[in-house]
């Protein structure tokens, strides 16, 4: 039986060269990509069409070789299957309805609807069914905090101004909105699981805005509650933690979370999170996307650096953020070829 590489990562295991995989691998940088996005005008129909969505999940393990695939979706189409009102505005991201107070935190459902959330399963079905025997596939969700970003601002924000007041201002009510989507991350993330998911992630993109004081209470300890939700079903799935822009924060998120293994962002030294990582959590990233568009020979060096930081433990190659959509496909391929050869 095939063990595959990306699981030895996660299980503790020093594989090298380390398995490779790259947020947005599937994206607007790759030309099969976008001539299936542009038969859906929207974007969330084109995240539950399973078919449209499998496809765009396995282009680039088929074109460059990746050891794992990631589900195409979003990670609003948490609070969409929960009934919240979500589009994407052409050219301004997702628009949400917005949150203001524990009497909107009733408006959810108290259940995902099997009828929105089925479609997803499915796409992870026949991905599951479509990789070759050493890929992984990787399902995920947002961090609940991430994800309540979205809801209070009602959309992307470059400073979360509105959230940060509301944890603040009105703890009891926003810890209300961010245990209610750590409970349903838990049965979404559980139904991946059972669909075929090797590994699941949870994508706290947002997780640095908070300060320290309020870090734990909203980052780590639903994180930790996710991954106890699934221990206590009965899914021994290893999961990867990505607290965005967390900086020092990370290792004792990972110390005090349960993950097995903790993405790095760009701005982060690899060597640094190692230190005081504890024994056998494996680390992903962290390429600066900006090198992988650059190409040439800023790739070349930028790559061989962050190898060297990720040598001496369990590791993934992945990149600080997702693939910008001007990246060019050969740059990718470079990439592969040169991790491939070490």
């Amino acid at each position: 039986m095939t063990v595959k590489p990306l699981l030895r990562a996660l299980s503790g295991e020093t594989v090298w060269p380390p398995p490779v995989w790259l947020m947005r691998q599937a994206g607007r940088y790759l030309p099969e990509y976008r001539a299936i996005r542009e038969k859906f005008p929207d974007f969330v129909a084109m995240c539950v069409t399973p078919e449209a969505a499998a496809e765009v999940t396995l282009q680039p393990v088929r074109r460059f070789g990746m050891d794992a695939a990631i589900l195409f979706s979003d990670i609003l189409i948490l609070p969409w299957a929960l009934g919240w009102d979500l589009r994407f505005s052409h050219g301004e991201g997702p628009v949400l309805a917005r949150w203001q107070s524990e009497h909107d935190t009733s408006r959810l459902n108290s259940a995902l609807a099997p009828s929105r959330y089925a479609p997803v399963m499915e796409t992870v079905r026949l991905v599951a069914s479509a990789l070759a025997p050493a890929q992984a596939l990787i399902g995920f969700a947002g961090g609940p905090f991430t994800v309540a970003c979205y809801m209070v601002e009602g959309g992307g924000s470059p400073d979360h101004a509105a959230t940060r007041t509301a944890a603040l201002a009105d703890p009891e009510g926003f810890s209300g909105l961010v245990a209610a989507l750590t409970e349903a991350t838990i049965a979404y993330l559980a139904a991946q699981i059972e669909a075929g998911a090797d590994v699941v992630m949870i994508f706290d993109s947002w997780a640095g805005v908070l300060p320290p004081s309020l870090f734990d209470r909203y980052v780590s300890q639903p994180t930790r509650r996710i991954v106890n939700g699934l221990r206590a079903l009965g899914h021994k799935t290893p999961v990867i933690g990505f607290p965005r822009l967390a900086g020092s924060l990370v290792a004792t998120y990972a110390g005090h979370t349960g993950v097995a293994a903790v993405g790095v962002d760009t701005g982060t030294s690899v060597r640094h999170v190692r230190r005081d990582l504890p024994s056998g959590i494996a680390i992903q990233g962290n390429l600066d996307p900006m090198a992988l568009k650059v190409g040439g020979a800023a790739l070349t060096r930028e790559a061989a650096f962050v190898l060297d930081q990720l040598s001496g433990g369990p590791a993934i190659f992945n990149l600080g953020h997702g693939i910008v959509p001007q990246t060019p496909p050969q740059h990718v391929a470079d990439l592969v070829t040169q991790l491939r050869s070490v």
